[in-house]
């Protein structure tokens, strides 16, 4: 795994006007493609690795060992910084600790945690829960306290719109800065009006986070849009495992009806392609190296 000090930091670049583009990824080979398409950051969506390891839907079904596992994998293979999506913290503020010492252990640059209650789920989807703002605020303590680096971000994510509206959202927001984490995710903003709204009254003073979710209830904005509205990160989480999702249907219906792949082969890389892609040869070579 690289060591953090040999990656990009996120935090100096967070401190340049321009946002910050994360693709949503969900593991070391999709995180490689991001990379090297240029992204200065990737998104290690949890909802995509409950997508994509378990076939099941983002109602809180992954584990802490899951997405710790995911994030040292990706790690391993990619110097770009990595935002991770660490649900709740996976329990109490004792769980939480655990949490973030292992996703900086595994590579993390900031960790995101929210202030759902269970069974938590999509951010998006219908009938969520928050636990109370004391306990939010115990968890970020409990988070701040956990970091060994301070160059290790915490993100704090409120969904509290949809459960209490946005006034609320907005005043747990202010507890949770309040609390010193690095930047703020207010999540499922309805309208441009809100977006607005959450821009003036926190931009200036904590990087803001934009979720963009294809068909959800935040109105999709490209990053440059989101940057002059006032946010710093820009994250498209799950729309890397909707592509996936869309293609696999394309080929493997192609495969059953023409029992080849031959019609679909303009659409694939072949085997030289992805060994060129993952780096094959370069290993290849680093191995003879011990002969």
């Amino acid at each position: 795994m690289t060591t953090p000090s040999h990656r990009p930091s996120l935090d100096q670049r967070l401190h340049e006007p321009r946002a910050i583009l994360a693709p949503g990824v969900y593991d070391a080979l999709s995180a490689l493609v991001a990379e090297q398409a240029g992204f200065e950051a990737l998104y290690l969506s949890g909802a995509s690795i409950a997508y994509t390891r378990l076939g099941r839907s983002d109602v809180g079904l992954t584990t802490y060992t899951e997405v710790e596992d995911t994030l040292a994998r990706i790690t391993e293979r990619v110097r770009t910084p990595v935002i991770v999506d660490a649900d709740t913290g996976f329990g109490n503020a004792l769980n939480t600790q655990r949490t973030v010492r292992g996703f900086e252990r595994a590579g993390a640059a900031m960790i995101q945690i929210e202030d759902q209650g269970f069974p938590k789920r999509c951010g998006h989807l219908d009938g969520k829960s928050v636990v109370p703002v004391t306990e939010m605020c115990g968890k970020l303590d409990a988070a701040l306290d956990a970091r060994r680096s301070a160059h290790t971000l915490i993100l704090a994510r409120t969904d509290a719109l949809a459960v209490e509206g946005i006034d609320a959202a907005f005043d747990r927001a202010e507890a949770y800065l309040a609390c010193g984490v690095d930047a703020l995710f207010i999540e499922a903003l309805r309208t441009p009006e809100q977006m607005d709204a959450a821009c003036k009254r926190f931009a200036h003073r904590v990087p803001l986070l934009a979720n963009m979710v294809e068909g959800g209830k935040t109105p999709i904005q490209s990053a440059a849009e989101l940057q002059q509205r006032g946010f710093r990160i820009v994250i498209f989480p799950g729309g890397t495992a909707r592509a996936v999702a869309h293609t696999l249907q394309g080929y493997y219906a192609s495969l059953h009806a023409h029992q080849t792949t031959a019609p679909f082969q303009g659409q694939m890389l072949d085997f030289d392609g992805l060994n060129a892609l993952i780096g094959t040869p370069e290993l290849m070579e680093q191995g003879r190296r011990y002969e």
